[in-house]
Order: C-alpha cells, then structure tokens, then sequence
C-alpha cells in the first residue's frame, strides 16, 4: 500500500467540516473521537441505509440516490460511498451565487482518503526542479504574501453525464456536482518563487494526501504547464466562504484552479513538484489516461464512437441553469412569474443570458445579477406570463464574452465530460 504521504497526518485532532478553528488551534480530544468516529460511520454502507429518499426526480440506470448526512454538510445525494462522492441537491443553487460550505458537493478517487489532520504538524513539499526545495507549514504559507480571494465556481468533469445518451462509464450525475465559492489563500507563484523555479522547467504536478488501496492503482496527481502555473489565477487556498476549507472540500489546503475543471483542484495538498519534462508513467494517470477529451474543436465525437486522438480536459464550457421551477412545476396562467436561475463559464464572464417559453421558438434577454468576477455564478432573473393552460417547455442559454454560446443539442463523447447543452424544464401552467 502507499502510505509514503501518511506522516502528514496527525493522531491528535480532527477538523468537523465547516468548522473554524478555536482561537489555541486545537480541538479536544474527545470532539477528535466523536468526529473521527462519525465520518467513519458516515463512510460506511450503514449511513445510506438510514438515508432518506433524494428528491431530486431524477433517477438513473444505477439505481436509487439517497439523501445522507455526513460531518459538516447537510443531507447530500449520495453518489458512491467509498470514497465520499456527495452531489449537491439542486435546490440549493436557487438561495443564491454562493455555494454554501456544508452543502458543497465532495468528490473523492482514492478510498485511502485522510480521516485527521493536525494543522500544527502539516507540511507542504515543494521539490523537483527548484533551486531551494522548502516544507512550508501552514502558518509559513498564510503569512508568505498577502492573501487573495476569488469567487471562482468549482464543477467536476463529469457533472451532467447521467443524462448522456448513449449512457456512458462512470459516475451517474445530475446537474449538482459544482459549486461557487469565496476562496481565500495564496497565488501558487509565490510559492514556487520562493522555491526558485530553474531554467527548463516545463510542467508543475500536485499530490494531495489521499492514497491509493492497491499498489496496482495510481495515485491522483495532477499537473499545470509552468507558464499557466506563474500566473495569476492559480491559487493554494485555506479558506472558502469566510471558514475554514471544510475537511471534505480539501483541508487544510488545495490547489484552486479558476476556469479549469474540479479534476485540477487537488485537495488536502501536499506536495508540489516542478518538472523539467512531461509528466508521465504510472502516477500520470489522470493526466495521460483519465479526464481527456476528443482533440477536435467540439471535444466530441459521433455517439458509440471511440475518438481518433485526445487531449486532457481544461476549461468550462458556458452553461446556464433555471434555479427556481423544476420538471413538473405548476405555473399559474395569467400571471407574471420571475424566473431565475445562473450561468457561467471558463472565465472570460457571462455576456448574455436568454430564456424561452415555448421551447425554443422564441427568446428573450434575460436580466443579469450582480457580476462577483469573471469565475463566478451570474444570476439571472426574468419575467414569463402564460396566457393559456396546459404544457410547457421552459428553456435557458447563455453566451460568453468571447462568443460561446450553449448548443441546442447536446454533443458526446466517452467519458461524458463537458456536457452544457442548452437546459429545458417542463413546467404545467394551471
């Protein structure tokens, strides 16, 4: 088994998610027991027995999904269970542009996941092809530059792919594995500044402390070219929505990438090696072999076809969502109702939000909320009327600043990754 990043973790605390830390930094022992003890128990089988029915409405070829609760969050999707894999109930987007902590979704790859960490013991690892290799603890990191914060949205690759027809491989979600949050922490070029980053450098690859079961699996590593690594937007982040990272969401630190795909924001961070060649072989996996895409201009491919050759997957695609009625929603006739929801996208921001109450055959502009940056959720309200009874088909699409617009048809590939077809709800006017 690997256990090569287990001395990080500590034997005498553990942090409830969601949970700020006292003001000494150190819980009691017996709340490490308790806590311990109940994400144990949240992680075994016996949890989703006792969980509650979702209701959702959405119900896919692999079975039931179960609402269940597990420390720091409130009742979740439960998507698998070993490791966590919690989506977040779709609802929540409607109370507004932040994600709140304990309803955060929480997607793990490794089962060997850490269950305790002490902040007083925890080290960061940066190495590799720098001049000055550093293991910077936490405090070193909060008080190595001024701190940053971006609300920037964090969606997994697959977020969607329930829906994909043909049915894909994978995990069967809905359209709640994302979420928008403040994240406050360091830029991780100041951190490789101050390692000294040598000449020839080409790649910088991030491991976090979860941990393969079998030697046979790799481990999650992810990586960044060294010119997307110096810039700005790629940041090492502690806090999320004014707290603490909550310990499922990543803590006490992970890699935050705006505009790229949640498979880039490694958690519970701890070692950052800078390469001066193209990362690959075993622990290459999730970049070489996982988390790619056709290499063509739709990163699609023809259904139940393989593509010719692929790339790893990066940005978000543009997409948009009605947060305030659902499939089977009852409108009345006659009367005005606001609609709203959000959209988003890889980072040059929402230009334009349209809605349709006819399916399609006609749209109007929508009004967008208040801009929180470039990566963030744009809420979006507008006014529908009906002037007759009976079915229809509420439709929204959202165009970028730099042009892309949602399609009417969703595209496909193998892994269904990237899905952002224009939505439709099929609502009841009475």
């Amino acid at each position: 088994m690997n256990r090569s990043k287990r001395p990080l973790l500590g034997q005498n605390q553990k942090i409830r998610s969601g949970e700020s830390l006292p003001a000494h930094g150190t819980p009691s022992r017996r709340r490490f027991v308790q806590d311990a003890a109940a994400l144990a128990l949240a992680a075994s089988p016996v949890a989703a027995l006792a969980a509650k029915s979702s209701s959702e409405e959405v119900t896919f070829a692999d079975g039931p999904r179960p609402l269940v609760k597990y420390p720091g969050k409130r009742p979740m999707i439960r998507v698998h269970t070993r490791p966590p894999h919690l989506e977040t109930p779709f609802g929540v987007f409607n109370e507004g542009p932040i994600t709140p902590n304990d309803a955060f979704f929480v997607r793990y790859h490794l089962a060997d996941f850490p269950r305790a960490i002490d902040p007083a013991t925890y080290r960061l690892a940066v190495k590799g092809h720098v001049k000055q290799p550093l293991e910077l603890s936490l405090a070193e990191l909060k008080s190595m530059a001024e701190p940053v914060e971006v609300v920037a949205v964090n969606q997994c690759s697959g977020n969607s792919r329930g829906f994909s027809s043909p049915r894909v491989f994978g995990a069967q979600l809905a359209n709640g594995a994302m979420g928008n949050a403040r994240w406050v922490g360091v830029p991780l070029r100041k951190v490789l500044e101050k390692a000294g980053v040598s000449a020839g450098a080409k790649q910088v690859t991030f491991n976090g402390l979860d941990a393969p079961v079998l030697p046979a699996t790799p481990d999650f590593r992810k990586s960044l070219e060294i010119n997307h690594a110096l810039q700005d937007e790629p940041m090492l982040a502690w806090g999320m929505n004014g707290q603490d990272l909550p310990f499922l969401n990543g803590y006490p630190l992970r890699l935050v990438v705006p505009g790229y795909f949640g498979t880039y924001w490694v958690k519970h961070l701890s070692e950052i090696e800078v390469l001066d060649h193209a990362f690959d072989g075993h622990d290459a996996f999730y970049m070489t072999k996982g988390y790619r895409v056709p290499d063509n201009d739709c990163q699609c491919v023809e259904p139940g076809t393989a593509p010719a050759s692929t790339r790893p997957i990066t940005t978000l695609a543009v997409r948009s969502f009605i947060t305030s009625v659902h499939n089977g929603s009852v409108l009345p006739v006659g009367k005005t109702v606001e609609l709203k929801g959000i959209a988003f996208d890889g980072g040059s921001g929402v230009k334009q939000v349209e809605v349709s109450q006819d399916g399609g055959q006609s749209w109007k502009a929508a009004t967008l909320g208040r801009d929180l940056g470039r990566f963030s959720f744009r809420e979006w309200r507008a006014p529908v009327s009906f002037p007759k009874k009976g079915p229809a088909l509420l439709m929204v699409r959202a165009t970028s600043n730099k042009g892309e617009v949602q399609p009417a048809t969703a595209s496909w590939n193998p892994a269904g990754y990237r899905r952002n077809v224009v939505e439709s709800t099929s609502v009841v006017v009475a």
